[in-house]
């Protein structure tokens, strides 16, 4: 593990040096995949590393959860509170829609959900720009491999060191770094809406996308559903397409 861990540092750090930038940040959602590349990014630049916190009508929970993983690795940290930007992005949006009869009420809590994940990208992005820093990524490869992550959101990054890892890879390395074990042991949540969590919203679990991206027997249910969501999310895999030269 000492060796992955290492290998991983010295890619970050080698990132660093390409891009001709001061150091590496991640938004720190309390989640392990984020606790997880807050330890790496520490490694990597001790001293020029930040977790960002970025509560939007988060969980309470989510954002102790966050502070516990800024303090357990040492790494410097700033909170931006987006709720109030949201608020006032996303009810301009529906009042203009609702005001010419366009609104579609029954998408709204997906539309809400994924405007969070961009305005923390974009916080993420005004935040490297003001430190001359990149902003690592958090997917692992099973959010890879299904899309589960929302395009120019949680997406829109410049490194993602763990999508190589499974995310059992990813619980290993997080003991081995001393992730805290409530951090590790919490159930995956974007925290995108109240009681939403990760494996429900799949209809799935990490498990069984693990053991199918090992190449293992899964139940036929379980690889219809992986597969399914790997051929819908090709899309965010992908560079925007184009049309061909004349």
């Amino acid at each position: 593990m000492e060796e992955k861990i290492e290998h991983i540092v010295s890619w970050l750090r080698n990132q660093v040096d390409q891009a001709g930038v001061k150091g590496l940040l991640v938004g720190v959602s309390g989640g392990i995949d984020s606790a997880v590349v807050a330890n790496l990014i520490k490694r990597a630049c001790p001293d020029q590393s930040l977790g960002v916190i970025m509560p939007c009508k988060s969980s309470p929970e989510d954002q102790t959860d966050a502070k516990q993983v800024i303090e357990s690795c040492g790494i410097a940290s700033v909170t931006f509170d987006l709720t109030r930007t949201h608020d006032v992005m996303y009810s301009t949006f529906k009042e203009e829609l609702e005001g010419k009869d366009s609104y579609h009420e029954e998408d709204e809590q997906i539309i809400d959900a994924n405007l969070r994940a961009r305005l923390r990208m974009s916080t993420l992005y005004a935040t490297a720009a003001n430190f001359k820093y990149l902003v690592v990524g958090t997917d692992n490869a099973a959010e890879w491999y299904t899309g589960y992550f929302t395009k120019f959101g949680d997406g829109g990054v410049d490194l993602v060191p763990l999508l190589n890892l499974t995310k059992g890879e990813v619980r290993e390395m997080a003991t081995y770094l001393n992730v805290p074990e409530s951090i590790i042991n919490k159930q995956p949540s974007a925290g995108l809406w109240e009681g939403q969590t990760d494996e429900n919203e799949m209809g799935t679990s990490y498990d069984m996308i693990d053991r199918h991206l090992k190449g293992e027997k899964v139940p036929e249910k379980d690889r219809a559903i992986i597969e399914e969501m790997h051929r819908r999310s090709e899309h965010k895999r992908n560079l925007p397409p184009s049309p061909d030269p004349l």
